[in-house]
């Protein structure tokens, strides 16, 4: 009888071992891991019109969230150290945005030429707002924008706990 209790005990052990992986298999395909690599994907639909709009840091540390500008649907990745809205030279060919003058710009890949530009419109969650300064920057990854200082330093910004809000300021 003692040698079969080994044996119970490393069948409940493999058990328990499926359960735990068919769970997190489940979780996993159910959107749990988007849902951490992207935990304000629906952003668009849950802010109220000029009202706060609160992110979550993602796994990576960074505030990133679906938005548009002129109308099309774009990913900011909020950066305080840009400048403008900037913008990769290839999306903004796709947005058909008109470049202005050539500027030079520091990027953390060092200086890059690049052109400034207007964007009619920016909206991220409920927060629209109207002729907002941009770049357009070659060399950068992804189509990936980076929501700069031309559109955050209009709003009230506060970071916490991992979660920033951004309102529009009292008038």
């Amino acid at each position: 009888m003692a040698r079969h209790r080994p044996q119970q005990g490393g069948i409940v052990m493999m058990l328990l071992f499926w359960v735990l992986l068919m769970a997190v298999g489940t979780w996993w395909i159910q959107g749990g891991l988007d849902d951490m690599l992207h935990p304000n994907v629906n952003i668009m639909n849950t802010s109220p019109d000029n009202g706060p709009v609160t992110l979550k840091r993602n796994r990576a540390g960074h505030f990133e969230a679906p938005g548009q500008i002129n109308g099309e649907p774009v990913t900011f990745l909020l950066d305080t150290g840009a400048t403008y809205v900037a913008v990769p030279s290839e999306l903004a060919k796709r947005l058909s945005l008109a470049p202005g003058r050539r500027a030079w710009f520091n990027t953390a890949n060092g200086r890059v030429e690049g052109n400034l530009t207007q964007l009619d419109e920016v909206v991220l969650g409920g927060i629209q707002m109207n002729n907002v300064q941009g770049s357009i920057s070659p060399g950068m990854e992804r189509d990936t924008v980076l929501l700069g200082m031309s559109f955050l330093n209009q709003l009230a910004i506060e970071i916490r706990g991992g979660e920033m809000v951004l309102r529009l300021p009292e008038p």
